[in-house]
C-alpha cells in the first residue's frame, strides 16, 4: 500500500468516525489511526532504498577502479622485472612503470573524484528527496490533523 492509499485511509476513517454528542467533535479509532501513521513511516523508506543503492554503486566503481590500478602497477611491475638484464632496458622498464603507474594513479584519482563527485550529487538529492517527502508528510499530516480538529470543534 502507498502512502496516497493510506492518506485515503485516513480521511475514510475521519469520514466514518462518529460525532461526540452536544460538541462539533468527533471519535476516531486511535489505534486504527496510528496503524495507518505507522504504514506512512514504513512507506518512506523507499527514497532511502533508492540511495543506498547509488551508495552502493559508488563503492562498488571505487573497487573496480582500484582493482584497475592495482592490476596497471602488477603489470607495471611485471614488465620492469622482465627488463632488469640490460642497464639501458632497466633504465627504459623504469621509465616505464612510472608512466604507467602515474597513469594509473592518474586514472584512479580522477574515478575516484567522480565516484566522490557523484556521492555528493547522490546525497544532496537523497536529502533533497527526503526533505521533500518528510515536509509533503508533516503537511498531510497537518492537513489531516486540521481537519480531524475542525471536525471536532464544529460539533
Amino acid at each position: 500500500m502507498n502512502v496516497d492509499e493510506i492518506l485515503e485511509l485516513m480521511d475514510e476513517l475521519l469520514d466514518k468516525s462518529s460525532s461526540v454528542p452536544f460538541s462539533t467533535k468527533k471519535m476516531i479509532d486511535v489505534e486504527q489511526m496510528r496503524e495507518y501513521i505507522d504504514s506512512i513511516r514504513l512507506n518512506l523508506p523507499g527514497e532511502i532504498k533508492r540511495a543506498k543503492d547509488m551508495t552502493r554503486d559508488k563503492k562498488n566503481i571505487l573497487t573496480e577502479a582500484n582493482k584497475e590500478a592495482d592490476e596497471i602497477i602488477k603489470k607495471a611491475k611485471e614488465e620492469a622485472k622482465k627488463l632488469v638484464a640490460q642497464e639501458e632496458i632497466l633504465r627504459q622498464a623504469t621509465e616505464y612503470a612510472k608512466q604507467v603507474v602515474e597513469e594509473g594513479n592518474k586514472q584512479a584519482a580522477d574515478i575516484v573524484a567522480q565516484a566522490q563527485a557523484k556521492d555528493l550529487a547522490i546525497r544532496q538529492a537523497l536529502s533533497d528527496n527526503l526533505n521533500k517527502s518528510l515536509s509533503e508528510a508533516a503537511d498531510i499530516l497537518s492537513k489531516s490533523l486540521k481537519d480531524v480538529l475542525c471536525c471536532f470543534f464544529f460539533f
